[in-house]
Order: C-alpha cells, then structure tokens, then sequence
C-alpha cells in the first residue's frame, strides 16, 4: 500500500513537471510568434560588472576641482536629469531624449572595447571626417550630444561642459601621453560577404535583446522613470539617424563587444553574422531624423561606407550603403582613392 502511494505521488510529479514543460514550450511559441508580448518592466535585472574603484569618484575629496569631476559624472551617468527635457532651467536644456552618455559607453566610460573614453582627452585635438578638420574634445561632446543624443550644442564655457571634460581627463588620468590606451574603440568583426539577413536580425533580437530593450525596442527606464536602465534602440526617444550607432558596421562591433548586457570582449555570445544581422535590423527602424545631414563630409571620400544618409562619393545605391555587402564598397575606395575603410 505504502510503494504503491509512493508511486502514484511520484507519476502525479512528472504530470505537474510535464504540464509546466508544455505550458513554458507554449508561452515561448506564442511570444515570437508575436500572440503574446510581455511587460518586462516587471522583471528585475540585477548589473553583472562594477566600475572599477580606480574609476570610483566616490574616493574623491570636496574641493572645487574634485566637485566638477563628480559633476562630470553624475551628468554622465543621469544626463537627462542635468540637461534633459524636463529640468526646470530651459538654458541647461540641450539633450533631447532621455539616453545617458553611459548607455553607449558602457561602465561610465570605463569598459574596454565600448567606445572607452579612458585617455581621450589626450587624443585631441582630432581630426574628424565628419567635420573635415581638426576638432577639440568639447565639439566632439557636442557632436554627441546633437546626434546620439538627438539634442543641441553645450556651450564651450558652461560648467556642464567642464565638467564632463573633467571627468574624462579624471578617468584618463594614468593614460599614456599619446592617449592610446588597450580597449579603446569597438571589437573588430569579420562582416560576412553579404547584405544584412533582416528575417535573421529580427530572430537574433528576439532572442538576444528584447528582454532588456522590449518588443518594440522603447527600453527599460529606471526606477526614477526618466532616465534609461537599458535604452531605446529605436523610436522617438533613441539616437538618430546621424549618430554613429545608426551605420550598422559600428552597431555591429559595439553588439560583438557588450551585448547581450553582461559580455563582454573576452567572452562574446553573438557570432559576427549575427551581430551584423541584429545592428542591421535594429538601424531599419524608424527613429529621429537629424537635419542638415548633407553638410557632413565634406570630403566624401571620407564617409563610412555604411552611413545611412546620401550623398556619396560612388554610385551604390542607397540600400547598400545601409544593409551591404560592403565589400564591395570598401574595394572600391581602396581601387580609386587608395583608402582603407573599416566602418
């Protein structure tokens, strides 16, 4: 009597087991197939790396020079809490969405191979194709904040502006002369000799990235409701159409490199195909639309072969220069103008 209760509890477990199976197996089909669509705000996502105490500006003191540091900081990692839309001083306003300077540069600034902006001061001035001209550390600022962060130019002398340079000369602190530091930059990809697989970038999106960034791509916003947890990737609220995130070759090292959250360049998840394939259907969404972007490059022997905007200085179509192949794009200007192009 005894085995056979036994028995019958241990049947009626694989039966719960089983039923739980098909149920999940039955929510997943039904999510991707797009019956179902979650809210992930509900969902706790806990941080997987820290920045580092060596870039902790919590060990600084409280004088003067140490405050703009701090400053520089917190605009970095709560920009549109100092600069953003719905601050009550209209003169700091210059950011017109609610992304932070930290959902690009991943670990205040810090980690290595997400656009790191350790030692950058000390690698201006610059030359900028963009610009076609030697520019300073401040009008790079401000071409992020016009373009990725879909907003205006800070002027040179607000304390904004001093600040987040200080903050970059803080964190560069140790840099060598010259600037060049290991991880700066995005990873390298190999880009597959094709056009972007939009079918394969939309899967690789739902299995990868939409449970930080949504179904829709509209984020996560923290707790404060303002600022972003984990940005949006498309929509009114994202970077637009002239920030470098929108050509997919950048996209595409960037993903490699720190995504999906928690990678990073030693332990990457996404194959180069796939990266490429997810950056290039994220970029066909529709986000905001910069203006004047015909004045960029004035040298168009310059521009990226994977800048989403004409004009152009050869003749592949428009579509190609957003999706590719590149290869041949990049053959091109290494056969006529002896240029090397990598993004």
């Amino acid at each position: 009597m005894f085995l056979k209760k036994e028995i019958e509890n241990i049947f009626f477990g694989i039966k719960i087991i089983c039923s739980a199976l098909i149920l999940l197996i039955m929510l997943t089909l039904f999510f991707y197939m797009g019956f179902v669509d979650f809210n992930f705000n509900a969902f706790p996502i806990e941080e997987t790396f820290e920045i580092k105490k060596k870039y902790d500006v919590n060990v600084l003191d409280e004088s003067p020079k140490s405050k703009l540091v701090k400053y520089g900081f917190e605009l970095f990692q709560n920009t549109s809490s100092y600069i953003g839309a719905g601050i009550d001083d209209s003169d700091k306003v210059f950011s017109g969405n609610n992304l932070t300077c930290s959902n690009c540069h991943l670990l205040a600034g810090t980690k290595p191979f997400s656009a790191s902006l350790i030692g950058v001061v000390r690698r201006f001035p610059q030359y900028r194709g963009r610009e076609h001209k030697l520019g300073t550390i401040q009008e790079r600022i401000n071409g992020c904040m016009e373009r990725s962060m879909n907003g205006k130019m800070m002027t040179v002398d607000s304390y904004e502006m001093k600040a987040l340079v200080s903050y970059l000369k803080w964190i560069g602190r140790d840099a060598p002369e010259d600037g060049k530091v290991f991880g700066q930059g995005f990873m390298e990809v190999k880009l597959p000799n094709r056009a972007v697989n939009l079918e394969n970038g939309l899967m690789v999106y739902k299995a990868q990235c939409v449970l930080c960034h949504g179904s829709k791509g509209e984020g996560i916003k923290g707790l404060n409701n303002k600022a972003y947890e984990y940005p949006p990737l498309w929509g009114p609220d994202s970077y637009n159409n002239g920030a470098g995130m929108s050509r997919v070759i950048t996209a595409a090292q960037f993903i490699k490199g720190n995504m999906p959250y928690g990678v990073t360049y030693e332990s990457p998840i996404l194959s180069d195909g796939d990266a490429y394939d997810v950056a290039g259907y994220i970029n066909q969404q529709k986000r905001p639309i910069k203006i004047n972007l015909e004045l960029d490059f004035p040298d168009l022997n310059r521009k990226p072969v994977s800048t989403p905007y004409p004009p152009y200085a050869d003749e592949f179509s428009l579509k190609q220069h957003q999706l590719g192949p590149f290869q041949p794009i990049i053959a091109y200007y290494k056969q006529k103008f002896n240029l090397i192009k990598k993004k």
